[in-house]
């Protein structure tokens, strides 16, 4: 006996005829046993970048994973086929973070193997993946030999021209680049692109002519963030500043009109600061500077730009780097009345004695000092009522001690001091912060 089954036309309807051939055949709708299961809808290739961006973004140097495993998991999305492997590359090659001269010598191999195979015939501009890379980190990289920094120099000479579409950059601080590194990274295809830039070694000097590091700044004009470290300063050696000196008319300012974040730790003076001090910057928000004076440093240029950019400023933080030995210097005492827009404060020992001599009250909210001080409390206190929107007081490089400790533990030396702190301000509806609050945190 045979069967013949015949599709209607009707979509998706079949009817089985066990017996063809009889007098009067009889027809059954055949029905599955199963759902109809629809097809999977297709995603975009944009959609598909969005997803493996914030995916690559939870395995980031920032995030819960250790890096060796994060690297691992990054690498495994790129094996779960080949539509997703060409959307994933890119993004994958968009965050390069090295911290070992030996994994940069095999990325700059890399690069320049793809480099010798680019055809130009497809009409892609540059090779990849050196097109795809937008931020490439040395930050955890750190050169112990002289050796290593000149290996460090050679390389970064083989990359620097391959990454035309790079515009974050960050090195590690204790590396100093040459003047041939940073040559070729000026000259380079896009170095327009360039949005961050961070840890730069410069040297402290009196020189006010430009040199490598000021021409790599004017060929930056997108830079939004700028981080440089000076190499510290011997007051005995360092000459200071002609008054005549300092406004010299041949001076050409820079033109960095999106600059909006500048740090310049250990750095009195220097070429690139001094031509920053004669640049406007008005997108300048963010200042974070070693403080020196010109009584005890002459040839100091920090007084002098923070009366020049601190009009604009919501964002000012005074920091010494840790080292031995340790030499501070005074603080201006006029920096509420030098930077009246100013909404967070970052102090440093020895801490001033603040005036407000203007007639309005200043918008300040946040107040940052190393550790409360019995002294600085009369400065605070006769400031508060011209300071109505202070909110947060905070001792950055104190923390509360833990639950467990004694009481007297709790009421004596600097706990003490900051228990007496904290219900003093809790009086006037300000709150006492530790080293634990991180600015953007509630």
């Amino acid at each position: 006996m045979s069967t013949t089954v015949v599709v209607t036309e009707v979509p998706n309807t079949a009817w089985l005829c066990p017996r063809p051939l009889a007098r009067c055949p009889s027809r059954f709708p055949l029905i599955p046993l199963l759902p109809h299961r629809p097809a999977l809808k297709h995603l975009p290739s944009e959609v598909w970048s969005q997803i493996l961006e914030h995916a690559f973004e939870l395995y980031g140097p920032t995030g819960d994973v250790p890096e060796a495993d994060a690297v691992k998991l990054k690498r495994g999305l790129l094996l779960v086929s080949k539509d997703l492997n060409a959307v994933a590359l890119p993004i994958f090659y968009a965050r390069v973070r090295i911290g070992s001269l030996r994994v940069l010598d095999k990325f700059a191999a890399r690069l320049h193997a793809a480099d010798q195979r680019w055809d130009s015939i497809r009409r892609i501009p540059y090779s990849a993946p050196g097109r795809w890379i937008q931020t490439l980190d040395l930050e955890p990289m750190h050169c112990a030999s002289s050796e290593e920094v000149l290996h460090l120099d050679t390389v970064l000479n083989r990359i620097f021209p391959l990454v035309p579409f790079l515009s974050n950059l960050i090195v590690n601080a204790h590396t100093h680049l040459s003047r041939r590194a940073l040559f070729t990274f000026t000259y380079r295809d896009g170095v327009q692109n360039i949005r961050v830039l961070k840890g730069v070694q410069l040297v402290t000097s009196a020189r006010t002519d430009d040199d490598t590091f000021v021409e790599l700044l004017r060929a930056c004009t997108r830079l939004e963030e700028l981080e440089i470290m000076g190499t510290g300063i011997d007051p005995t050696e360092m000459p200071a500043y002609d008054d005549d000196g300092m406004d010299i008319p041949s001076v050409h300012p820079l033109h960095l009109p999106f600059l909006r974040k500048l740090v310049a730790l250990s750095m009195p003076s220097s070429a690139a600061l001094f031509a920053l001090l004669c640049s406007p910057l008005p997108a300048l928000r963010h200042l974070t500077l070693t403080p020196y004076d010109e009584d005890t440093v002459p040839c100091s240029l920090v007084p002098r730009f923070i009366a020049t950019h601190g009009g604009k400023l919501t964002s000012l933080h005074l920091y010494t780097v840790k080292q031995w030995p340790t030499v501070l210097f005074p603080t201006p005492e006029t920096l509420l009345d030098i930077c009246p827009s100013l909404r967070h404060a970052s102090l440093e020992l020895p801490l001033p004695r603040l005036s407000l001599s203007r007639a309005e009250r200043h918008e300040l909210e946040i107040l940052s000092i190393p550790r409360p001080i019995q002294e600085f409390w009369g400065v605070l206190e006769r400031l508060l009522p011209r300071l109505p929107k202070l909110r947060f007081v905070r001792a950055r490089d104190v923390k509360w001690l833990g639950e467990g400790m004694s009481l007297r533990a709790l009421q004596t030396g600097v706990q003490g001091e900051m228990s007496l702190w904290r219900r003093r301000l809790g009086r006037r509806g300000i709150q006492l912060l530790d080293a634990e609050w991180k600015p953007g945190t509630d």
